[in-house]
């Protein structure tokens, strides 16, 4: 992994030093109506003379429309392949705003401002860039890395409840996936953390060390994928059925109860592995209502998981807590079984 990562209250104050030193012949600011109101303003004193580009906020406005506005914007600016995109936001801006950077004129450079807890431990690193595809989550996508990412703990403070315990889900993720310890000491604290820059910081080493280790997913790199095989079909097809629409996070945890479930039945994760798994996530998230005749379409969408190979459905398990085993063969039914135990919890 080739970008650097800054971290901490004064993230910000290095960004300037970056943009300088590669002397960017354009800045262009990608931002929502969201954080051009309450994350503009703290960027703006470190940014050097720069155009702004606005789009709708929401993962429904992920798509190739908004790309299409965004490169009218691009090309209208007279940005060149030495200008540099700054996407300032959570993962729909960060996963938007890297995809248009990376196939705008062949390429060209972006940095990573991530406002979101979501962003700051995921999306914004590791190089993923994507869009939504008829409403199929991150169908259409490059891995292109940024230049830099800058995590200020401080935007944190605009983010609405709802919205923090969405990114919280990632982080317990990584624990589950690799730190059995951190995830025993953090189980009984919760979002009652007064420590975020420390938890973003463990959390971005995990990711980082994965990421390192396999750039492309070739193989150990699907070890993030825990809890998305189940989790991605839920937050589509909630997508898809107004009014009951929800954050990444949200359907995450649901994901990793139900692949917590099939990890114990694939006898791989032991019951009580699992009792802790599910009472730490019902600590923190409400119960996603799915209905009887939502079962079977979620199962179906979970055919178009990238991670498949030759109609084979691959899932992230867990052999023990801190400890994922990736490419496990899961089918229809195993969803299905996954499901239903969740909606019998």
């Amino acid at each position: 992994m080739t970008e650097t990562i800054h971290i901490g209250n004064q993230a910000l104050q290095e960004l300037p030093a970056l943009l300088q030193n590669r002397a960017f012949s354009k800045v262009a600011v990608l931002v929502d109506e969201n954080t051009l109101a309450h994350c503009y303003p703290l960027l703006k004193p470190h940014l050097p003379a720069h155009d702004l580009i606005q789009i709708k906020s929401g993962e429904e406005h992920k798509t190739l429309q908004t790309c299409d506005y965004i490169w009218q914007r691009m090309t209208e600016l007279h940005l060149d392949r030495w200008s540099v995109l700054v996407n300032l936001g959570g993962g729909v801006i960060g996963d938007m705003g890297g995809f248009c950077a990376a196939v705008f004129k062949r390429g060209i450079y972006f940095v990573q401002v991530p406002t979101t807890l979501l962003a700051q431990v995921d999306a914004s690193v590791g190089g993923k860039t994507g869009i939504d595809f008829h409403g199929l989550k991150n169908h259409l996508g490059v891995y292109q890395e940024p230049q830099a990412v800058f995590i200020n703990p401080g935007f944190l403070k605009t983010l609405p409840q709802r919205e923090l315990k969405s990114g919280y889900a990632e982080l317990i993720k990584h624990w589950l996936i690799a730190d059995a310890a951190k995830f025993e000491e953090q189980r009984n604290v919760g979002l009652m953390t007064d420590d975020w820059e420390e938890l973003i910081r463990h959390s971005v080493a995990i990711k980082a060390k994965v990421v390192e280790a396999d750039p492309l997913e070739g193989g150990y790199r699907k070890v993030l994928n825990f809890g998305h095989t189940v989790g991605h079909a839920v937050e589509t097809y909630m997508m898809r059925q107004p009014g009951r629409e929800l954050l990444h996070g949200e359907a995450i945890a649901v994901g990793m109860i139900c692949e917590a479930f099939l990890s114990v039945k694939k006898e791989v994760l032991a019951k009580d592995d699992l009792d802790k798994i599910e009472v730490f996530l019902e600590t923190v998230y409400e119960k996603v209502v799915i209905k009887k005749d939502d079962i079977d379409p979620i199962a179906e969408l979970a055919l178009q998981d990238k991670k498949n190979t030759h109609s084979a459905i691959n899932c992230t398990l867990l052999a023990g807590i801190g400890h994922a085993i990736y490419n496990q063969p899961i089918t229809l039914h195993d969803i299905r079984e996954s499901l239903r135990y969740y909606q019998s919890l």
